[in-house]
């Protein structure tokens, strides 16, 4: 029954069956997610405190598997997806997307891609088919964990690209947690994703009790996803249950681990979410079941980066929505410990975007002040206080008192940030700070020469505030934005240090992409699918002819185009193949010609 009264804003449309939601109501879904607005920081700021205090004794993976009744072989069964796929003679399609709830515009741009009952890529002669199981590996929701923003940012977009549908069964879905689903101590994420009657979404299916999983797909093909939580480790429950799916594995049996991080980025320093990996590749290989892990995937990082070791491909794929990332700084190589190799070499294949395509975007689409006009006058505020402090007493206390006040202010947001408190993070800090204290400086000189000039206006400390903040608050905001932009981008392309941050100050929703796997016996195809501009809000279009073949509500312009980000990759029996192996196109369409 449609709803005679018209919405008027996001809670409004929230009220509304997916299906009677209208194109003009698109208007009221979020947009990217501003990282320095200042409520924003605060708030993160109190969840990462309260996760650092408490995370230990908060660990509600613990308390939900003392709660969850269903035995090992009754989960077994539970996540045997083969009954849901059926045989389809013997290809099975698996689509994996991580890091995706955030503006309305990617995140649907990618669950509509994902939808669609086959994608035409202009590297393929034929379409390849929709997926039959859907991985979302983590982050599926920004800023924070809330029951609304997971509405607005995650299932109403899905909703829309494929609504439920009567005539055809839901596809399932299985959902790994990552680190922004943690922050409220994972109760909407459990709520939504793990219970024991089936969450829709759209027209996919949860079928998970836990917030980890190992899914079986085909008869020697698992998909394991493990929580690493905040704490970046495996706790005893999780780990029994994997010892107990490793050990009911058939022999030589193949599977695909997922994490919420990229723990090999810091293998060489043994990080935490590495260590958690290798705990998991150690299960496998105590089963004494031959059981090979080919593919490692990852979100976390809103980029596409490919490393290949001697037996296993290493993917990161966080580009289901979230801002992008730049790659500047992946190194070309990693060596580490992986199940058998020691001292093993992953060497890096591909990136998406490229590291000159990140430098790019560096140079040309760092607008601070107008991306991030809330940190920007919080800067301006400083600057107008500071103003009126050192032209009421310009004394030595007072102008040391502000730069070191700047000082200490970034040394700490930085120093925490890079997670070093370096004597390289103290120094750029300093340097930061003093080009800001120049700029206030030469303010607070010439409204010191003009209150020499007009005494009036000095007369009482009320009225020459006033006069201070007039002028100093907006140029004040558009000077410290512009600067602290500068160092974000300075310090990204020449000094190896704030990527997170010099990203997700630019609030792209460029560069989307996800993975869209083929299991044919012990062949394992992957195809990385990108999307390099999604369509902006006012592009998509009532779709007016629904059916089966075009189930989504809204549609995009001609030229929103998907295409295949770096060539099929190939992983065969006991070895990877490169693209130049195999042919893609034929492998993939292969299906086709059998019929």
């Amino acid at each position: 029954m449609i709803n005679s009264k018209e919405p008027r804003d996001l809670k409004d449309v929230l009220k509304l069956d997916a299906s009677e939601v209208q194109l003009k109501h698109l208007k009221f879904f979020p947009a990217m997610t501003g990282w320095f607005e200042p409520t924003l920081l605060l708030k993160l700021l109190l969840n990462v405190i309260i996760s650092k205090l408490f995370g230990q004794y908060a660990d509600r993976r613990l308390t939900h598997a003392a709660l969850d009744k269903q035995t090992f072989e009754e989960s077994r069964s539970t996540t045997d997806l083969r009954k849901d796929i059926g045989d389809d003679q013997g290809e099975v399609l698996i689509d994996y997307v991580a890091d995706l709830g955030d503006g309305f515009d990617a995140t649907y741009a990618v669950a509509y891609a994902l939808a669609q009952p086959s994608l035409t890529l202009p590297e393929f002669e034929r379409p390849l088919p929709r997926a039959h199981v859907l991985v979302m590996g983590g982050d599926q929701v920004y800023p924070t964990a809330a029951r609304d923003e997971y509405i607005a940012r995650l299932r109403r977009p899905y909703e829309f690209a494929w609504p439920k549908s009567d005539s055809e069964k839901p596809r399932p879905l299985l959902v790994l947690p990552g680190n922004h689903d943690w922050y409220d101590g994972l109760v909407v994420f459990l709520a939504l994703f793990c219970r024991s009657k089936s969450t829709r979404i759209g027209n996919w299916a949860t079928r998970q009790r836990r917030s980890y999983f190992s899914a079986r797909v085909t008869n020697n093909w698992y998909i394991w996803g493990i929580d690493i939580a905040l704490v970046r480790d495996m706790d005893q429950p999780q780990a029994d249950y994997f010892v107990d799916a490793a050990n009911n594995m058939p022999d030589g049996a193949n599977i695909i681990l997922c994490s919420a991080e990229p723990g090999w980025y810091e293998a060489e320093k043994e990080g935490d979410s590495f260590r958690t990996l290798g705990y998991a590749s150690q299960i496998a290989e105590n089963a004494d079941k031959h059981l090979r892990i080919p593919l490692v995937l990852s979100g976390d990082s809103h980029h596409y980066a490919r490393y290949q070791g001697a037996n296993s491909q290493f993917i990161t794929s966080g580009g289901g929505g979230a801002f992008v990332h730049g790659t500047l700084e992946l190194k070309d190589s990693i060596s580490t410990d992986w199940l058998k190799e020691r001292d093993a070499t992953l060497s890096l294949q591909a990136e998406y975007p490229s590291k000159e395509e990140s430098r790019r975007l560096l140079r040309e689409r760092s607008r601070f002040f107008h991306k991030n006009p809330g940190l920007s006058y919080v800067l301006g505020s400083f600057y107008a206080m500071c103003c009126f402090v050192l032209t009421q007493a310009p004394i030595p206390e007072t102008i040391v008192g502000t730069w070191l006040m700047l000082f200490l202010a970034f040394w700490g947001y930085f120093g925490y940030q890079e997670g070093r408190f370096s004597a390289a993070t103290m120094l750029y800090s300093a340097a930061h700070a003093l080009v800001h204290f120049a700029a206030i400086v030469i303010l607070s000189t010439v409204l010191w020469l003009v209150r020499e000039n007009l005494l009036i206006l000095g007369s009482h400390w009320l009225l020459w505030a006033l006069v201070v903040a007039f002028p100093v608050l907006p140029l004040g905001a558009r000077i410290g934005g512009w600067i602290f932009g500068k160092y974000l981008q300075l310090a990204c392309l020449h000094l190896n240090r704030c990527h997170n941050d010099a990203f997700s100050a630019m609030r792209l929703d460029t560069h989307r992409h996800f993975l869209r796997m083929r299991i044919v016996g012990d062949v394992l195809t992957i195809c990385p699918i990108c999307i390099d501009q999604p369509p902006s809000r006012a592009a998509w279009q009532t779709n007016d002819e629904r059916s089966p073949d075009k189930p989504s509500l809204f549609v995009p312009p001609r030229k929103f185009k998907p295409r295949l980000l770096e060539p099929a990759i190939v992983i065969a029996a006991e070895e990877s193949l490169s693209s130049a192996d195999v042919d893609p196109s034929a492998e993939i369409s292969q299906r086709k010609d059998d019929q």
